[in-house]
């Protein structure tokens, strides 16, 4: 189509509401519950203006941007209304549009009193490819917004240079992460530095933080690990017309597995939460003053709001220095503790793995370091911690995974093994058991000395190391030259392979050319008889659990043994599976 005939499209669209509003959901990725909805605007379908980037820069390049916005915004609004979705409602809107002649004030309030819709649930989604203070925007146009009850995003933070600038002048109640510093995330140390940096901030600000453009598993799961709550992407759902979301399957999972093995490990915060009094944003300053004089070592009293959401603490030297002055009781005791309020707390997630809390505290600025942690699920106050309990709890963890660990690869033993597989078993989850053993190895460390044989077995567990991805997989050293991974990777296959071949030829450096000529070495048995041992070799025997029928580790791991044993029979560098139909199988119902 030509682009006389777009621009004919867009003027039929703008003068007969052409417009049809697509939703994307957001979800809270602690529980898998909605918490809102973008809209996104498309065109007349099949034709040349139904994407987005085309439709509005056409209607950019023509001067008609904020008429098509304000379309979208009405067509929007009430789609949302008639189809009765949950969360809030986050809706684009180009900055300089709050400027133009064009935007009505109070016209958005005034379709939502006309369709029955709250303000709170409303998101004014700001771009930063449309800086605010675009055509000299003050900043009291956004500030409109907010005073009518509306909240104020920032989307695609990180796409140019003035989104920090932007955050701190326009101080927003979302922030929103583009999706490059998403993309990949579980794979680029930078990128989890970046988001972790803009958590913290988030944090210190109290403001809202979601990831945009999660688009595989392993993101997601990654950003669950550093702390993210709320998220959005192609793998967590496409924008549709009629979207009819629910609860997110996967991620409820992942919140009973995360519950599941903070029960099992207590490795999460929620260990160091303690029962905390807490005071309400109207209580008043003597009832902060009295919780201080029942509790001599608390340091501060967190504050709540109506929803039990903390907005900062009240700090025991501030009251005291408060109180202290001339008149000072007199004058303040009465007035509500929103006057002596400390905002820059650090607020995590019951379920964030206590690494993370770590980096979290240890990114704060010194001049407000902050040796408290206030502990919240789902949002809503439970309790506090303190780092000195992070430190000792990590400290107790280090020993613990030193005790359990093999001391020649560092690798987790048998307790975490059988740990990891009840988690999975637990937890219903689909995953390979894979046991790896050598070959030979007994006639090679007597010919050879345990040196080189140590030396072999840190070469195995080094190359299942480099080559088993550490996304959802889990490898452990049961001792000697016996090692396990346990494969939640549907790609387990081509990894074992990659690590037999890579082995295959590592091997042959710890034998001299003339053994490597004879194919293996000569060694006299208990008996006193020689016997020829070939160059070593790696066997792996894999079994697929049934969590329906497996009932604990052991029985597990009597199958792998016997999956092993048949690898190791078969000779040579080589993977065995053992089949689900096999009579064992039946045998043992697992």
């Amino acid at each position: 189509m030509s682009q006389k005939a777009d621009i004919t499209l867009l003027e039929k669209i703008l003068a007969n509401g052409l417009i049809t509003p697509y939703f994307q959901p957001i979800y809270n990725l602690s529980n898998g519950e909605i918490y809102g909805h973008e809209a996104l605007s498309r065109g007349p379908m099949n034709s040349t203006l139904f994407s987005p980037d085309p439709l509005f820069t056409l209607a950019q390049q023509e001067g008609k941007l904020h008429k098509l916005e304000l379309l979208c915004r009405e067509k929007a609004l009430s789609k949302f209304a008639k189809l009765s979705l949950k969360g809030r409602l986050f809706l684009n809107v180009s900055a300089s549009l709050l400027g133009s002649p064009d935007h009505q004030s109070g016209m958005t309030l005034a379709i939502l009193n006309e369709l029955g819709l709250d303000q709170k649930d409303i998101v004014i989604e700001l771009s930063e490819q449309h800086p605010y203070d675009h055509n000299g925007l003050p900043r009291s146009s956004v500030e409109h917004y907010r005073k009518m009850g509306f909240q104020v995003a920032i989307d695609d933070l990180g796409v140019g240079y003035s989104g920090l600038q932007l955050w701190s002048e326009l101080q927003p109640d979302i922030v929103k992460v583009d999706k490059h510093f998403i993309q990949g995330i579980d794979k680029d140390e930078i990128k989890r530095e970046f988001v972790r940096s803009i958590l913290t901030i988030a944090q210190r600000l109290n403001c809202t933080l979601i990831a945009e453009g999660i688009e595989t598993q392993q993101e997601l799961d990654q950003l669950i690990e550093i702390g993210v709550t709320l998220g959005q992407g192609y793998f967590l759902g496409r924008p549709v017309e009629n979207p009819a979301f629910s609860t997110h399957l996967y991620l409820k999972k992942q919140a009973q597995r995360r519950s599941q093995f903070q029960h099992d490990h207590a490795e999460t915060v929620q260990t160091l939460c303690r029962p905390t009094p807490c005071l309400q944003e109207t209580s008043l300053l003597e009832d902060a003053s009295q919780h201080f004089k029942k509790q001599p070592d608390l340091v501060a009293v967190p504050v709540v709001n109506s929803k039990n959401e903390p907005v900062g603490v009240v700090r025991r030297h501030q009251l005291h220095e408060l109180f202290s002055t001339p008149y000072g009781r007199a004058l303040y005791e009465h007035k509500p503790v929103t006057n002596l309020l400390s905002s820059d707390i650090l607020v995590v997630e019951s379920n964030v793995s206590l690494s993370s809390v770590s980096t979290l505290m240890t990114n704060q600025e010194a001049e407000t370091f902050n040796n408290e942690i206030i502990v919240v699920r789902d949002g809503k106050f439970i309790g506090t911690g303190h780092l000195r309990d992070l430190l000792k709890r990590i400290t107790e963890l280090k020993i613990q995974n030193a005790t359990y660990s093999n001391p020649l690869t560092l690798l987790p033993g048998n307790v975490p093994i059988h740990r990891e597989v009840s988690r999975r078993l637990l937890a219903n989850e689909d995953f390979y058991v894979a046991y790896f053993d050598l070959n030979d190895f007994k006639p090679f460390n007597d010919f050879f000395g345990y040196s080189k044989g140590d030396a072999v077995i840190q070469l195995v567990g080094s190359l299942i190391k480099d080559i088993v991805d550490p996304d959802n997989n889990f490898i452990g050293h049961i001792g000697g030259d016996d090692f396990v991974v346990i494969f939640g990777d549907p790609l387990w296959q081509q990894q074992c392979e990659h690590i037999l071949e890579k082995f295959a030829n590592q091997v042959k450096e710890f034998y001299s050319a003339e053994t490597l000529e004879e194919g293996g070495v000569w060694t006299k048995n208990r008996q006193g008889e020689m016997l020829f041992h070939p160059i070593l070799s790696l066997a792996i025997g894999v079994v697929h659990p049934n969590p329906k029928q497996c009932k604990n580790h052991h029985q597990v791991a009597e199958r792998a043994a016997q999956a092993k044993k048949s690898a190791k029979q078969k000779g040579g560098n080589n993977i065995y599976l053992q089949p689900n139909t096999s009579s064992y199988l039946l045998d043992n119902a697992c």
